[in-house]
């Protein structure tokens, strides 16, 4: 047979084929990924082909990409998913392998080959060229990158660059400044879209900033016999306080002006809150003119009491004794992350709550919250308004005023009402968020006071689970907000010194700021920076229910109060022998699957430690009945009830995840109840031909669930993700002995440290 041959081409080509994305070689992948930049950011160095482990005893899972600096964070860029990682809390601000330079602790840089290792910090030269990087982060994050491909150099120079740019020396130099000046240069005075001032959508968090916010305040709470006082307009008389607060109306301007200098940092008594029977909560800093102490001191005591109804005398509370000072505060949290961070788990497994013992963390967190309640015993039973004295009155005054409000105010348990203490009593009220959160490198004034306020706030949470808004992922949330620099809410020591410095800077860059007082940071509480709307939805409660609860009958919306009588719905229909969720008596028991627990005897009858009568009383009585949710609440302080803030601490520790378990579980369940709930009461009202506006509920959007009933398919397929550090993972986050955990057969055999499946793998 015979085969027609094709003529050979006679025309050559000497052009290269073109290459496609998928084509590339790793190496050309590496070199073409590129950092995702905010407004104002900029690349000061980076490094390729650099390795970001995943484990310490394997690189089997090890990624490849670059590793970039930029002026606001470190940056890790690979197009390789993260293994055995199936869900992601996306940041808006933050990719996945991200850690802004604020949240930076501590650089170690290691060379293996001359077995040296240094810290690296500010202007420190380093004389050998790292083979590895180690980061400690103040999130209990640890991140761990070889440079055995990489050039030399190039990776020296980085870990230079993120020395230098991590450890400022000049608040103008943190990364806030640059972004909001693009902002004001693109946009205005606008940032994203929306008013830097006006926080999220749906209700706006008061910034108390203004005269009407405090006003508004006052006429909450019906502290009639106070008024606004603008005498430190301009900072005039007080560089720490704001400009508007709350005095007492029986006391004058000129006399405040001629008070203020006998208060250390002329911190005039600011009021914070006020009981319906009357009885007032104030703040103030110690009187340091020995010889006017007893005149002044009758004279603002004089004002609080006509302020009274009942004309009732005033407690004075001196924190400065009897409590833990910032420097015991700042070793026991040192001590607390030397365990739940540095120290091998596998290791101190044994006798790791001795040690957590031995940190005294929960300790001070019984004495703080112990103190909030002997002044709620105060105010609410003895009726009496309650002076909170410190030396300065910027530090543990912050904590104790703010834990006194939220046990007695149920709108300080609120999501903006819990945004709105934080405002009030923290950020205008001049906590120094600057120099405690260390964001100078300042380690002298560095202490965790807030992180202890949220501690105690996620004590109280995890004792009245319905009793507040949100939810403990909210609370973790906020704390790593505070580790991000671009948030004026936790930039600064006072009001005044965000006016100063960022009117200096405004200067400088030539932008024009016209009656506005400083740059317009924006603040924290517009979620919408960091967060989608799916993902906020993890901050509300679904066991959590209003004070008002609508209801429909003969084609009317009617409301019902709840009223002391009428508790959580989770109590309903219980024998009359349960205390405060609690079964005293054997005889009775709980149905089966019930959500209330059954404790030992022993436990139950244990009364805390109370000197005062009066206060033992009180708590007997307040544990002695059924907590009404919207009234007041009082944690349980002995035994097991304080605990240990489990997806703060340990969020990033592969071996205290619990795969399918958790709380996270019974939260899921709940939510798909919750969410359909909210859908057939939707229904109920539009088959009642209800307009769309009423038919929705008040909170639009926000009320809506993470996990969402209408959507069968995405509900079952989200178990396969929940663990107990959910929506954490700490897949690559932390590098441990494994990221596979401990098999059951190997631990029932009674191995004595944690290894994973690939080291049994190959031990035969």
């Amino acid at each position: 047979m015979f085969s027609i041959k094709q003529p050979k081409p006679t025309f050559r080509s000497y052009l290269l084929p073109p290459q496609h994305e998928d084509k590339l070689s790793p190496e050309m992948k590496i070199k073409k990924l590129k950092p995702v930049l905010l407004r104002g950011e900029i690349v000061v160095n980076e490094v390729n082909f650099v390795r970001k482990c995943i484990a310490s005893d394997t690189s089997l899972y090890d990624l490849w990409g670059k590793l970039t600096c930029t002026n606001f964070k470190l940056s890790f860029i690979t197009d390789t998913p993260m293994p055995f990682q199936k869900f992601h809390y996306k940041n808006h601000l933050l990719g996945e392998h991200d850690v802004p330079l604020t949240c930076i602790e501590q650089i170690v840089v290691v060379n293996d080959t001359k077995r040296k290792q240094k810290i690296l910090s500010f202007n420190k030269k380093l004389k050998f060229n790292p083979t590895e990087l180690i980061i400690y982060c103040k999130d209990f994050r640890i991140l761990r990158f070889r440079f055995d491909e990489s050039g030399p150099e190039s990776a020296k120079k980085v870990c230079l660059a993120l020395a230098h740019y991590s450890q400022p020396t000049d608040l103008q130099l943190l990364f806030a400044f640059e972004y909001v000046a693009k902002l004001y240069h693109q946009q205005g005075d606008r940032i994203n879209g929306i008013d830097p001032g006006g926080g999220d959508t749906g209700p706006k968090t008061p910034l108390f900033e203004t005269f009407s916010d405090w006003d508004r305040e006052i006429k909450r709470t019906g502290a009639s016999e106070w008024r606004v006082c603008s005498v430190n307009e301009g900072y005039m008389i007080s560089k720490s306080l704001p400009e508007y607060f709350v005095v007492p109306s029986s006391l004058a301007d000129t006399d405040l002006k001629q008070y203020s200098y006998s208060f250390f940092g002329r911190r005039m008594p600011l009021w914070c809150w006020n009981h319906s029977n009357g009885s007032a909560l104030v703040r103030m800093s110690c009187i340091k003119d020995l010889l006017q102490q007893r005149k002044i001191d009758q004279r603002i005591c004089g004002g609080i009491t006509r302020s009274h109804p009942l004309r009732s005398d005033v407690y004075k509370c001196d924190l400065d004794h009897g409590l833990p000072t910032l420097q015991d505060i700042q070793a026991a949290f040192t001590k607390l992350k030397q365990l739940c961070v540095n120290e091998p788990f596998d290791e101190t497994e044994e006798r790791w709550f001795s040690s957590l013992e031995n940190t005294r963390w929960l300790e001070y967190i019984r004495v703080f919250l112990k103190q909030a309640v002997e002044l709620v015993y105060v105010m609410d039973s003895k009726r009496l308004s309650v002076v909170i004295q410190e030396e300065e009155g910027r530090d543990l005054s912050c904590l104790v005023a703010s834990l006194v409000q939220l046990m007695l105010d149920p709108y300080f348990r609120t999501i903006v009402g819990f945004q709105s203490l934080i405002q009030k009593e923290w950020v205008m009220a001049g906590y120094q968020f600057l120099d405690r959160c260390n964001h100078l490198r300042k380690p002298e004034k560095e202490c965790p006071l807030f992180v202890l306020f949220l501690d105690c706030v996620w004590q109280l949470l995890e004792q009245y689970p319905a009793a507040f808004q949100f939810t403990e992922t909210y609370l973790t949330v906020l704390h790593d907000s505070t580790c991000i620099s671009l948030f004026g809410t936790f930039l600064f020591n006072s009001p005044h010194q965000r006016v100063q410095q960022s009117t200096e800077f405004a200067i400088g860059k030539n932008i024009q700021l016209g009656d506005e007082k400083g740059l317009k940071f924006p603040p924290v509480w517009n979620w919408s920076l960091q967060f989608s709307l799916k993902d906020r939805a993890l901050f509300n409660n679904p066991l959590y229910i209003g004070k008002s609860v609508p209801s429909i009958q003969n084609g009317l919306t009617k409301s019902f109060k709840r009223t002391k009588k009428n508790y959580s719905s989770t109590l309903r229909g219980m024998p009359p022998a349960l205390k405060n969720g609690i079964i005293t008596q054997p005889a009775l028991m709980p149905r089966r699957n019930s959500l209330i627990l059954r404790l030992r005897p022993e436990l139950v009858h244990q009364a805390p430690e109370i000197q005062n009568n009066g206060l033992q009383l009180y708590l007997k009585n307040f544990f002695s009945k059924p907590v009404d949710l919207h009234g007041v609440i009082l944690p349980r302080l002995n035994g097991p009830h304080v605990k240990l803030w489990k997806l703060l601490y340990l969020r990033w520790i592969p071996e205290t995840q619990i795969s399918h378990g958790g709380f996270i579980t019974a939260f899921h369940k709940i939510s798909l109840l919750a969410d359909e709930i909210e859908m057939l009461q939707t229904s109920l009202r539009q088959y009642r031909s209800f307009p769309l506006s009423q038919a929705t509920s008040p909170d639009g959007d926000q009320s809506r669930m993470f996990f969402r009933a209408d959507d069968l398919q995405s509900s079952c397929e989200s178990v396969d993700f929940l663990s107990s550090s959910f929506p954490f993972s700490p897949v690559g986050n932390l590098c441990r002995r494994s990221i596979l955990g401990t098999p059951l057969s190997k631990f029932l055999n009674g191995a004595k440290i944690w290894l994973s499946t690939e080291t049994l793998a190959t031990e035969d």
